[in-house]
């Protein structure tokens, strides 16, 4: 995958610092705020989201880096896109970006449990871990947190709420369009 992955914490447009821009896109969920640093999607917040950062860190309100992250959007909405093939720069410990790798192999209208995330991780006692660090994905929706469930099938955490992650398993399951 087009990939770069870093650990660093930046804040917004310092001197000397990487540079933060987002934008705000309309989706069936509401808008969502997309955040990159240095040119490289590095966010995607829906509104009322838990663990979202304070707007004061997201930059400066500029379109120009997003343009291929709205048409992948578009299309996922559309029913036309099923893998996002964009360029991300994932924030986070070695062990939440492992997790989030995880994810991204989650096939499109599929699911997988928290302990069977953490066995492929090859931790097997890892569930809650690995649930923690799923909350703390920070491009929900092109890195699918939404697609992992509980260990009986039903519906557990999820930042965006319990009501979006329903909306977005059934629509990728061909249960309703937007």
């Amino acid at each position: 995958m087009n990939e770069h992955i870093t650990t660093k914490r930046h804040t917004a447009n310092r001197p000397g610092t990487t540079t933060r821009q987002h934008t705000v896109t309309d989706s069936p969920y509401g808008p969502l705020t997309l955040v990159a640093e240095d040119g490289v999607l590095c966010g995607l917040y829906m509104t009322d989201q838990r663990h979202r950062p304070p707007e004061e860190t997201f930059g400066d309100l500029d379109d120009t880096p997003f343009t291929e992250a709205k048409e992948q959007l578009e299309a996922y909405f559309a029913g036309d896109l099923k893998t996002f093939t964009l360029e991300l720069r994932l924030n986070g410990t070695p062990f939440q970006r492992s997790v989030w790798e995880q994810l991204r192999a989650i096939p499109y209208g599929q699911t997988r449990s928290y302990g069977q995330l953490a066995d492929a991780l090859g931790n097997p006692g890892a569930s809650r871990a690995v649930g923690l660090a799923n909350g703390r994905n920070p491009v929900g929706i092109i890195v699918p947190c939404h697609r992992v469930i509980g260990s009986g099938g039903g519906l557990t955490g999820y930042g965006g709420g319990l009501a979006r992650k329903r909306r977005l398993l059934d629509f990728e399951r061909g249960a309703g369009l937007f």
